[in-house]
């Protein structure tokens, strides 16, 4: 009888220790497994991410020839939804996979891709189920220090125009420039100096939508253009910007070539031409407002200390004559 008293108490005990054992183990925190090499960065540190205040679904294709007017109801409608100003630039800015979609429509990129495109205007750059984001506060205010601190720097002789962003260049990008020589214009109805003046001024005028072309010389209004491949095409429908130099309006317009074997070269009637993806690119880094200076320096810096002597391509090494 006592055995069976003693077996009794230890089967007791037994059993208050293995309840006070759950207990224990219900009630302990959990711990987080220690930091180790193989430990994803994300179980240790927690980094906020900023989220976009609306996200936009795209309903339904949308091609280049409605691509402004799309863009335009789209900022008319979330701009009394954001408690900051919301603009086309900082629309897309807050979104630059749509200015590589953008720039992807220039004909000589998808004609290294095997695709002949006749009519640019007809390309889609907005498919159904793309999402655009409209940036928080923050993330809006950022884009636009960086709008505002952006401005244009152009050396005629290098045939190269920088997007710069305070003092960092942000794209560099190959351009021509006017011939040396003067010729007769129909436009104007006189003699005109086909080259690239130097100066510093702002963008005062976008075109973002051009539908009429003339030949200045003859005074001839163009729907095609004959491309580098000898192919015809229609013109492509690329923003357009003026700046005015000094104070005058120069028409010296900064706009895409269909001929980007003329980059690099003194090759214009004295506009800066670029090709079709830089001239998108220019576009959303240029808004109305953007400085710009127009220089003629043959001596240029290189990373290495040295300097580069560039070819004196308008003879105005001892000064800029007109």
């Amino acid at each position: 009888m006592l055995d069976w008293h003693k077996g009794k108490i230890l089967a007791i005990a037994l059993a208050v220790l293995l309840c006070a054992g759950c207990k224990r183990k219900a009630t302990t925190p959990d711990i987080p497994p220690a930091k180790t090499d193989d430990t994803p960065a994300a179980v240790v540190d927690t980094i906020p991410v900023r989220r976009p205040l609306f996200e936009y679904t795209v309903p339904r294709e949308v091609r280049i020839r409605d691509y402004f007017r799309f863009l335009d109801s789209l900022v008319l409608r979330y701009d009394s939804l954001v408690p900051y100003h919301l603009t086309e630039h900082l629309l897309v800015r807050a979104n630059p996979w749509l200015i590589d979609t953008l720039a992807g429509t220039d004909y000589y990129h998808r004609l290294e891709r095997g695709e002949f495109v006749y009519d640019q205007r007809k390309l889609v750059v907005l498919r159904p189920g793309d999402t655009l984001r409209i940036p928080d506060t923050l993330t809006a205010r950022e884009i636009q220090r960086q709008i505002d601190s952006t401005w244009l720097d152009l050396n005629i002789p290098e045939f190269r125009l920088r997007i710069v962003e305070g003092a960092d260049t942000v794209h560099s990008i190959l351009v021509r420039v006017g011939k040396n020589q003067k010729r007769y214009q129909e436009l104007l109805k006189r003699k005109e100096d086909l080259r690239t003046r130097p100066g510093t001024g702002a963008i005062i005028r976008i075109n973002r939508t051009p539908s009429l072309f003339v030949d200045p010389h003859t005074g001839r209004k163009l729907i095609d253009t004959k491309r580098d491949d000898r192919r015809k095409t229609r013109m492509p429908m690329i923003p357009w910007i003026e700046p005015e130099i000094n104070g005058r309006r120069l028409g010296q317009l900064i706009h895409p070539t269909t001929n980007p074997s003329t980059l690099g070269k003194a090759s214009s009637n004295g506009c800066i031409g670029c090709s079709e993806a830089d001239a998108w690119r220019l576009y959303y880094h240029a808004p109305l407002g953007t400085r710009i200076v127009i220089r003629y320096d043959l001596n240029v810096p290189l990373p290495d200390g040295d300097t580069l002597r560039l070819r004196d391509i308008y003879g105005w090494e001892k000064g800029v004559k007109f």
